[in-house]
């Protein structure tokens, strides 16, 4: 089953349901070629990128920095018999999408179509848009199916009419939210393969640290409540929200907050904290491998992820680390967005609010905060339901089921 998955980067410290998954499809025996359209920016990797051992293709992440290697793909990929058709879709998408990127997309798919191994039998793209765009452009060269994994800002800020037509086109398709699914499943012609199919999470590496004893409710500063964030600093996040939360806590709660992650957003969440005074209760640890992140998970109190839409329809699906900080029974405060609750039921896996009212967040942290007891009851009940309900290993054999079903076919 020679499968290319096309990833927008690779690796990401971000993506680590994407690695999850590779990681189980290779063990599974599928044979994988991982193709990136950009290279990796991170500084460093988390484990599970260390056990992945397929190749990977970089393709032209900007055309005119490689542009003979474009021209050879342009011209081996004329040669085919699918060039045409491949040419005429993409130049009807660039009428309704006239950019850069829509150009740049072409010139990677016929590099990914010269490039990728003679032996490929599926082409399949995580993130309905840019991803999904190469893979069916190249596809189309090769003459083969293609298939996609749909995420969150992928579906959500992607064109009605771009998403239609690669439903119409692929041989099938999952997306990891329910939320998501429906909304597809309107747009998606009748016949059309899509299926919903939670990442899940790994709990065989993430092991939970057995019962959970902090006793810290804040009341002195030696008994100070640990919160802990983990997201990138961008608009969807709400971190912005966070911080404002945080300055209204009352003066006589004692906390200190740690974020991880990256994002362009940094810096002016940084001035916004040191604005606010709070500065000195955050650190800002950055990107960090999977295991400072559990070892952080492990000892914190409260895990934050107040999730919003962001302004063009960006926002989260059901973010991984909240199934990784449920693994470890830690509290959650997040917000109350239809992905997220699929998996949180409010006051029993943990504490949901309306996005953006930092006000009611601000009450949340306070109440959990404060309380060891729910903290404790709100975390065991997440962690039974990672293990009993989103454990990866029960939701991989579909997506093996559905490449074999192309791959093998072929």
């Amino acid at each position: 089953m020679p499968v290319a998955v096309v990833l927008k980067g690779y690796p990401r410290l971000s993506e680590t349901f994407i690695a999850q998954e590779i990681h189980s499809l290779e063990k599974a025996g599928v044979d994988l070629e991982i193709v990136s359209l950009r290279h990796p920016t991170d500084p460093t990797t988390h484990p599970i990128h260390r056990d992945i051992k397929a190749p990977v293709l970089y393709l032209p992440e900007y055309l005119h920095r490689e542009p003979l290697r474009v021209i050879r793909g342009w011209r081996a990929a004329r040669k085919r018999p699918g060039y045409r058709a491949a040419r005429a879709l993409w130049i009807r998408d660039l009428k309704r999408d006239l950019s850069i990127n829509r150009i740049r997309r072409f010139g990677q798919a016929l590099v990914l179509a010269t490039e990728a191994r003679s032996s490929t039998s599926l082409m399949y793209a995580h993130f309905l848009h840019t991803p999904a765009s190469v893979t069916r452009y190249a596809a189309t060269v090769r003459g083969i199916p293609w298939s996609f994994s749909a995420h969150a800002k992928d579906i959500w800020t992607t064109p009605d009419w771009e998403k239609h037509e690669k439903l119409a086109d692929c041989a099938w398709g999952v997306t990891c939210t329910q939320t998501g699914f429906s909304h597809l499943k309107q747009l998606a012609p009748a016949g059309v393969r899509l299926r919903l199919l939670y990442h899940g999470l790994d709990t065989r590496r993430f092991s939970g640290p057995g019962l959970r004893h902090s006793q810290s409710d804040g009341v002195t500063p030696r008994r100070e409540v640990n919160l802990l964030s983990v997201g990138r600093a961008v608009p969807k996040k709400g971190f912005d929200v966070l911080l404002a939360a945080l300055a209204s806590l009352p003066d006589e709660f004692h906390w200190r907050w740690q974020h991880v992650g990256g994002g362009d957003k940094l810096p002016a969440l940084q001035r916004a904290a040191a604005d606010l005074g709070l500065d000195k209760r955050i650190s800002w640890l950055g990107p960090q491998p999977q295991e400072a992140v559990l070892s952080l998970y492990r000892e914190s109190d409260v895990f934050i992820l107040p999730s919003r839409i962001a302004a063009g329809g960006d926002r989260d699906g059901l973010p991984n680390v909240l199934m990784e900080a449920a693994s470890q029974g830690l509290a959650i405060i997040t917000s109350d967005l239809p992905g997220i609750a699929e998996f949180i039921t409010p006051e029993k896996h943990g504490v949901l609010v309306s996005p953006d009212d930092a006000e009611a967040l601000s009450d949340a942290i306070h109440r959990v905060g404060r309380n060891p007891e729910l903290r404790a009851a709100l975390g065991a009940a997440a962690k039974a339901r990672v293990i009993q309900e989103f454990d990866h290993r029960d939701n991989i054999q579909p997506l093996i089921s559905l490449i074999e079903d192309v791959a093998g076919a072929d």
